[in-house]
């Protein structure tokens, strides 16, 4: 464990090319990766020591008042039962607060957080069960910005509300979680085995959580075993599209899209964007950019990449890295906040959470940032 303190690191212009250096690699899909440090103003772990070893899968939202919070689960290792949700505040002109757990169960697992505001009230949605096949929705929530929280509410057998990444608000108040089932699999199942499945569904509210409808399910036709973990925005003419994790067989981001508010939905479509089994996450920026934050390479985790679309998906820029290394770096999620600031926490070697903050302006499509690519070429999101 690093027994330095605690740092916040600002990206200074001297220090651009040395880090370009360090995280030039080339990934998959053809295209070449370039550094997104001139874009990156904070760089910072959210915490340096604590009393678990393992963190993984972060969620985080900022409230009114201008405090971050940021949640993971963390214990002895993913999976065990010491495993609870641990959560941070960083309020304004402050640093981030020693992480807690929001979670009390010493008998059995906690799995992957998502933090979402809804007017005043702030949800922490969360997974407890001995593994993802056999988990169980649960939510708190909290009406004072995270100090403290709510009794703990299990959703029905079958729902278990968003099931990695944040929600969707339609702008008609309804909500959208992105859902996803892992079925037959356990330790020794074969990777060929023809019972192996994943798809992905989705949960719709459409009273702020009360009562629930299941959409799907959404997958690839002809791959049973096929995606899980979907991120959701709404474009201009208000169709919802969706980007999923894809199993290593596919070996891409798959898309799909909603007519109808998340009533129906296409077929999954493989991308070209590669993805190696790894978590993924977009945002929808006030200005209609896309910003994606993903693993651009077709196996392992070991770099983190960032690109951008102008058309919602149709197109993508080529990859920036935001860090790459021999440590393993995934399951991002990514906001905007009301200043326009992009902020994205992911896994960093499994026993940090990394937190950066980004400078949308100077991203591809920008005022001060490179332009989209304006051809359609081989970036074609493929609709079906």
């Amino acid at each position: 464990m690093d027994r330095s303190p605690p740092r916040r690191s600002v990206v200074a212009p001297g220090l651009v090319a040395a880090f370009a250096l360090a995280v030039g690699a080339s990934p998959a899909g053809g295209q070449e990766a370039t550094s997104a440090a001139p874009f990156i103003l904070i760089r910072e772990f959210i915490y340096q020591r604590a009393p678990f070893a393992s963190a993984h899968a972060s969620t985080l939202v900022k409230t009114p008042s201008g405090t971050l919070l940021a949640a993971w689960f963390g214990g002895s290792a993913e999976g065990a039962d010491d495993v609870e949700i641990r959560l941070s505040r960083h309020p304004p002109g402050g640093s981030w607060s020693p992480p807690v757990a929001v979670t009390h169960y010493p008998h059995m697992p906690t799995w992957n957080p998502v933090l979402f505001r809804d007017g005043g009230r702030t949800w922490l949605f969360f997974k407890v069960g001995p593994n993802p096949r056999e988990w169980v929705g649960a939510y708190r929530t909290s009406e004072d910005e995270g100090r403290t929280w709510s009794e703990v509410t299990y959703l029905p057998a079958g729902l278990i509300g968003p099931v990695r990444t944040k929600p969707l608000r339609l702008a008609g108040g309804t909500w959208l979680a992105g859902s996803s089932v892992e079925a037959g699999i356990r330790g020794d199942t074969p990777p060929d085995a023809p019972y192996r499945a994943w798809a992905v569904w989705v949960e719709r509210s459409t009273d702020k959580g009360r009562t629930w409808t299941k959409q799907g399910p959404i997958g690839v036709p002809g791959q049973p075993y096929g995606v899980i973990q979907p991120t959701l925005w709404q474009t201009a003419t208000g169709e919802v599209r969706m980007l999923m994790r894809s199993t290593e067989r596919i070996g891409r981001i798959v898309s799909a899209s909603s007519s109808d508010g998340g009533l129906t939905w296409t077929p999954g479509t493989p991308t070209t964007l590669p993805n190696p089994n790894a978590g993924i996450d977009a945002v929808k920026l006030v200005d209609g950019r896309v910003v994606l934050v993903y693993n651009h390479l077709t196996r392992g985790r070991t770099a983190i990449h960032i690109a951008v679309s102008g058309d919602d998906g149709d197109r993508w820029s080529p990859p920036l890295v935001l860090e790459d290394g021999q440590q393993e770096l995934s399951y991002p999620a990514v906001i905007q906040t009301r200043d326009g600031l992009v902020h994205i926490t992911y896994t960093w070697n499994r026993t940090r959470i990394r937190h950066v903050v980004v400078d949308p302006a100077k991203l591809p499509g920008g005022a001060g940032g490179d332009a989209l690519p304006r051809d359609l070429g081989p970036l074609r999101r493929r609709h079906p």
